[in-house]
């Protein structure tokens, strides 16, 4: 397999993790909650590599994606919320989505903030990494 950017291994292994949690819902959540997630993990994985591919029009699908990251964030709430899942995983589940929101901000096309970092754009996210696991 070819290098991939990080936001795609990420992407790549939070869908790999998520899907067999979403899978374990009760039926009343899996076809309807779940179903919807599901699709956004998979628009997710496919923009960010449609984006790798794009020049022309790169700043408007990253930032219809961090749309989908942050709908993705409120939809992973709302499983907590209603305990279909527990603390320890939406606290992941809510770090690797701040990473990979983190991860599209970082592109100097999209966000020109100059800080401290070291390639001179805004990378918050530089310091953490993050493990999958199931």
């Amino acid at each position: 397999m070819a290098y991939d950017l990080p936001i795609i291994q990420k992407t790549y292994g939070f869908t790999k993790w998520y899907l067999p949690i979403l899978n374990r819902l009760p039926r009343a959540y899996k076809f309807t909650l779940g179903d919807r997630i599901t699709t956004i993990l998979y628009e997710l994985l496919e923009g960010f590599i449609t984006a790798r591919y794009t020049s022309s029009e790169k700043h408007q699908l990253l930032q219809r994606l961090n749309a989908k990251l942050d709908i993705l964030r409120y939809q992973t709430r709302l499983l907590f919320d209603l305990e279909l899942i527990k603390c320890d995983r939406y606290e992941y589940s809510s770090k690797i989505i701040e990473v990979c929101l983190g991860l599209t901000l970082r592109d100097p096309r999209v966000n020109k903030i100059p800080v401290s970092g070291r390639d001179g754009f805004a990378t918050p996210f530089n310091n953490r990494d993050y493990v999958f696991y199931t």
